[in-house]
């Protein structure tokens, strides 16, 4: 999707997202992206920050999507841009991010607190000109227990709203940083009634490497390991991603043997990631027997990928331009076998676990997440089709050779913890008819197109989306024309996921908070990137 984005002034900013939401029924916000745009001839304004934001917004209906700019105002040396957290659920983690690493504050946004970084950290990293610091602490992160809006009042000066995240007689539970049920090193810090959850503050950036900062330092080729290292249940997708913005920007055409390539290699680990999930969901249930039914299959899964990448874990397998190699002679043969052995055991693990009444009762109407409220957190992917969201991209936004298949959507309406853990078990045997189809049916030709020694993409901006494990993953692209980004962006597909536990959760027991965070199934380096 080449951009070319709508640009409103910081005054009519608000009033014109509000229109396109209301009234063009603009309804999904796919991401912001917080950027230093330097200036006109690219070079970076030591004295001013030319910051902004570019926003991508979809229309559920018609799948049109468009993307918006905006560039924020310098008020008494600050930077402010009006917040859209009224129109989108979504909105309020994802300033907060723009906040944490340009320093733009949105003005209405009630939580303007850091997200990632400490809160004692000194300067907005994601600046052209930031220079990193060599000092650091081993000492705990200073806890905060207010925050701050901004808005203007009628002479356009800043005011400034403090507001108190606890209330005197507050019980405060932290969940994680180091939890099984996190899934990472993430802090859920809870505050409870009882055993009843009334809010929830989450904690994030425990690992956060900064990915989105070293790619501007690197060549195009050298960014591509990044996105393997991000979630690596979703390795192949995460990637065709990256590589698929910048073929796109080169205008690279591949043919149809790359393309079912890609399109087997996607299944075979959205298998592996919806495997993981099944087990670990059990396993946080307690239930040991179906994690390690699962994990025996899912090494079969592993093994066929493995005989063609050469990785277990992470895949390094899509480059710019095609794949690393061919496929094995041998990885047809084992697809089809695969394909064979994994059918029957889908029953296997609905029987053990998925239809036990213990599962029933701690499952059904837990977490409940209504169609509306998926869209408005900007919850896509499997969760968001378990509640009734037809959202996947490989059918509205069709990529690799997926408009060439037959297979279904599954979309489910109990918008509960139990559908969403349904759901994964029916889009595996979605993921093998994708397989079964493609696999007898490899095209002759090469499996890489030559590329330049020195890909320089041209000047312009880009975004490219595939349908990962978990939800949308996407990959935004600012190219100045050099052989290094100017501004990589990654739309994670669990930051929106955390966002809506607080919603998700209030007024549930904790112990649903386990259940509901499993079923979710967030992988935190694919938010701590």
């Amino acid at each position: 999707m080449k951009l070319n984005p709508i640009e409103f002034s910081f005054r009519e900013f608000a009033s014109e997202m509000t229109k396109l939401k209301n009234e063009k029924n603009f309804d999904y916000l796919v991401t912001i992206i917080g950027e230093d745009f330097g200036n006109a001839d690219g070079e970076e304004n030591k004295d001013e920050y030319s910051l902004g934001c570019i926003y991508i917004l979809e229309n559920t209906q018609t799948h049109e999507r468009i993307s918006t700019k905006t560039m924020a105002e310098k008020i008494d040396g600050n930077y402010y841009i009006q917040s859209i957290s009224g129109l989108y659920k979504c909105a309020e983690m994802l300033e907060r991010e723009v906040y944490d690493f340009y320093g733009i504050r949105f003005l209405g946004n009630k939580d303007m607190r850091r997200l990632f970084l400490r809160n004692d950290f000194k300067g907005y990293p994601f600046r052209k000109d930031f220079v990193a610091s060599k000092e650091y602490s081993l000492e705990d992160d200073t806890e905060v227990s207010t925050t701050t809006e901004y808005n203007l009042d009628a002479n356009g000066k800043v005011v400034e709203t403090t507001h108190q995240l606890f209330k005197e007689g507050d019980f405060v539970m932290n969940i994680g940083p180091q939890h099984p049920s996190t899934h990472g090193v993430l802090r859920l810090e809870t505050i409870l009634d009882g055993e009843t959850v009334k809010k929830i503050y989450p904690h994030l950036g425990y690992i956060h490497r900064g990915i989105e900062k070293m790619a501007e330092e690197m060549t195009y080729p050298q960014t591509l390991a990044m996105t393997d290292r991000m979630n690596y249940l979703s390795a192949m997708m995460n990637r065709h991603a990256l590589v698929g913005v910048i073929e796109e920007a080169l205008g690279v055409e591949l043919n149809d043997r790359i393309k079912t390539i890609r399109t087997i290699m996607d299944e075979l680990q959205r298998i592996d990631g919806h495997l993981l999930y099944l087990g670990c969901y059990a396993q946080d249930l307690g239930a040991l027997t179906a994690f390690l039914y699962c994990m025996r299959d899912r090494e079969y899964v592993l093994n066929v990928m493995e005989e063609t990448t050469g990785g277990r874990l992470i895949q390094n397998y899509y480059r710019i331009g095609g794949l690393q190699n061919d496929i094995d002679p041998n990885f047809q043969e084992n697809c089809k076998k695969l394909i064979e052995y994994l059918r029957p055991k889908l029953d296997e693990y609905v029987n053990v676990f998925g239809d036990n009444v213990i599962t029933h009762q701690r499952l059904e109407g837990v977490g409940v997440f209504t169609k509306e409220q998926c869209i408005s957190y900007g919850i896509s992917g499997s969760n968001g089709r378990a509640s009734q969201w037809a959202n996947d991209m490989r059918k509205n936004y069709p990529y690799g050779l997926y408009d060439k298949v037959d297979w279904d959507q599954i979309v489910l309406d109990g918008c509960d913890a139990q559908d969403r853990y349904y759901l994964r078990v029916k889009e595996i045997e979605q993921s093998l008819r994708i397989i079964e189809q493609l696999i007898d049916n490899i095209p002759e030709g090469e499996y890489y197109i030559k590329q330049k020694p020195i890909i320089k993409c041209p000047e312009g901006q880009w975004y490219y989306a595939v349908e990962g494990t978990s939800g949308e993953f996407g990959v935004y692209l600012d190219s100045r024309g050099d052989k290094s980004p100017f501004r990589m962006k990654f739309r994670p597909m669990a930051l929106t996921l955390v966002a809506a536990l607080d919603e998700m959760l209030q007024g549930t027991k904790i112990a649903d908070l386990i259940a509901v965070g499993a079923g979710l199934d967030y992988i935190i380096p694919d938010i701590d990137r």
